[in-house]
């Protein structure tokens, strides 16, 4: 099923301003769709304005084609799975997959086989005639997808429907969610405030930040060219390290004037209409170079390591105070408050505006 939103915005009565607005969206059929931003930035909002459980203010909202605003949720063909599970505690596994389907009056044949494919899907089976006090937070997850699944929708909805787990459950439910969308091929919306969540489930990205998009597209994308700062500071573990300078000669020079750099050939070309200008140079952890002193390298001194079994984080300073952090192989040798020269892979430096906050490259 397509989704798409013309030009959607929510304000709520008594609020000077929109929630969100200018919402211009399409969602391929069987995209796994996740929408991401930090809290308030609205996304919960658009999810439920797609669900029909709150109104839409101005804009269009088409299923297939078909205008939506107006149709009720129950009339949607949608399934949603909410953060909280909202399973019934009185009812078994089975009694909670199979309630909406009774309340449909399928056929209990029907419900039977749904509730059990279902379940084998889901490789809760052993379960079914348990109550949802009696098995775990990740059991529990996966009876709610459960009784989503059973309505055999062609959209699935999902508000943050892994915040409630720990951190390895979470993991193992990143990888089960994904094997579940390419099995079901149904198209799915999935809001979360957690960017790895987004990276690694996403076959589309949408990042809201106060009621805006700031960038759709594929997480390869987010993560090579992000479209603004915005989004490079929000995109990435650790996040992209950030430079403030001005474009002198065609090379980067810091603002502190501590070290220049001189981008490719490409890059110098895009950048002559800045000669003179502010902007900011970005670039990745894993962008350093250990151990080479030439033109486009630093000197810095390790503050902090942060081991991480197959790769350390160097955070370090810069005399002055500044800062970044670098990525090196687990198996380097570093220790704190030594000094090292870093060289910077010019392939893989981002470029900004610092007045529009727009990428140039």
């Amino acid at each position: 099923m397509k989704i798409q939103l013309n030009n959607i915005g929510k304000k709520y009565e008594g609020r000077e301003n929109f929630t969100i607005r200018n919402i211009d969206l399409e969602i391929d059929d069987k995209d796994f769709c996740v929408i991401l931003g930090p809290s308030g930035c609205g996304k919960s909002t658009l999810l439920r304005m797609i669900a029909g459980l709150t109104s839409i203010t101005e804009g269009d909202l088409f299923f297939g084609g078909k205008r939506m605003n107006s149709v009720e949720p129950k009339d949607r063909d949608i399934a949603m799975v909410f953060q909280s599970y909202a399973l019934y505690p009185h009812m078994t596994v089975y009694e909670n997959m199979a309630f909406s389907l009774k309340m449909r009056k399928e056929r209990k044949s029907v419900i039977h086989e749904r509730v059990l494919e279902a379940a084998e899907l889901l490789q809760i089976t052993e379960y079914l005639y348990s109550k949802p006090s009696e098995i775990s937070g990740g059991q529990r997850q996966r009876v709610a997808l459960g009784r989503a699944i059973v309505r055999k929708a062609d959209v699935f909805l999902m508000d943050e429907p892994l915040s409630n787990l720990d951190a390895k459950l979470r993991e193992h439910m990143r990888v089960e969610l994904v094997r579940l969308h390419q099995s079901l091929e149904t198209t799915s919306i999935y809001v979360t405030h957690d960017q790895t969540e987004a990276m690694t489930m996403a076959t589309k990205i949408v990042l809201l930040d106060q009621g805006k998009i700031q960038q759709v597209g594929s997480p390869t994308l987010f993560y090579e060219k992000p479209a603004n700062l915005f989004v490079a500071g929000f995109i990435g573990s650790p996040t992209m390290n950030i430079f403030r300078g001005k474009i002198k000669h065609g090379h980067f020079l810091s603002s502190e004037e501590d070290f220049v750099i001189e981008p490719k050939a490409k890059d110098r070309e895009l950048l002559k209409p800045f000669e003179g200008k502010k902007v900011a140079m970005g670039i990745r952890s894993e962008r350093f170079i250990a151990g080479k002193a030439d033109k486009n390298a630093i000197n810095v001194k390790v503050d902090v390591i942060e081991m991480l079994g197959k790769e350390q984080l160097l955070y370090c300073q810069f005399p002055n105070g500044k800062e970044c952090v670098i990525s090196e192989p687990g198996y380097f040798e570093y220790a704190v408050n030594e000094e090292h020269n870093f060289h910077l892979d010019i392939e893989g430096l981002h470029f900004f505006d610092e007045e529009t906050t727009e990428r140039i490259n």
